[in-house]
């Protein structure tokens, strides 16, 4: 081969590769981006995939209303649990928190945010779980303008020490878990649970008060929860 026919050929063969050259690097570009994007997508809706409520809960008693219903999150191996709650106060037992003569003038709606710690689920067979403990502690506040969480002004300074708004609860409890059906597949389990509850008002007049008993400051409650996700 002269060096005419070696040039020429070099020169058809640079010809070739060069485009497929700048493909690949533009495909290398391509990929890096999309994927690049796509990572923050995967970011985006995990984000909210992660606000959507995992349950719903209706509970009845326990210091936040005649009935509650609401929704929340569970994470860390299902052993922890934030609750959001809505609850309804009728006229006639609306006494609740404080001031009666006040509290008689309407229902009265709560809101309540919960926090849940369970530490065991006890496998009773594969569709049963039993949870020995439950325990938590929750805030809970009256959606009326009757209820303060600062003492007014009308009242003499330190006439009252505590908010007729917003009480702090403690609670103690127990669960039984079932497995669904696959054929109810609008929710994966249902857990029977109850709770004996107590706020901190109830518990300091307990330490104050030798007198009263047990049903004087702890309150029982009942409820269900329906696992969805």
């Amino acid at each position: 081969m002269n060096v005419s026919t070696f040039k020429k050929s070099f020169f058809i063969l640079f010809l070739f590769i060069c485009p497929i050259g700048l493909s690949a690097q533009e495909q290398t570009d391509s990929v890096y981006i999309r994927s690049r994007y796509e990572r923050r997508i995967e970011a985006y809706t995990y984000l909210w995939d992660a606000l959507i409520p995992k349950y719903t809960k209706i509970q009845f008693a326990g210091s936040m209303g005649m009935f509650s219903f609401g929704g929340g999150w569970n994470y860390g191996k299902n052993h922890w649990e934030t609750d959001l709650l809505l609850g309804f106060v009728p006229k006639q037992t609306s006494n609740v928190h404080s001031d009666r003569a006040l509290s008689e003038l309407n229902p009265l709606i709560t809101f309540t945010l919960k926090q849940n710690y369970i530490p065991w689920h006890i496998p009773v067979n594969e569709n049963i779980t039993f949870e020995p403990l439950s325990c938590g502690i929750y805030f809970n506040t009256l959606l009326n303008g009757n209820f303060w969480s600062k003492q007014p002004s009308k009242y003499p300074e330190g006439y009252y020490f505590f908010s007729t708004k917003i009480r702090t609860l403690l609670f103690l409890g127990e669960r039984v878990t079932f497995k669904l059906n696959h054929k109810y597949k609008h929710n994966k389990s249902i857990t029977l649970f109850y709770e004996i509850s107590t706020c901190d008002l109830y518990l300091l007049c307990a330490v104050q008060n030798a007198y009263l008993k047990p049903k004087d400051y702890l309150s029982l409650s009942l409820g269900v929860k329906l696992q969805i996700l």
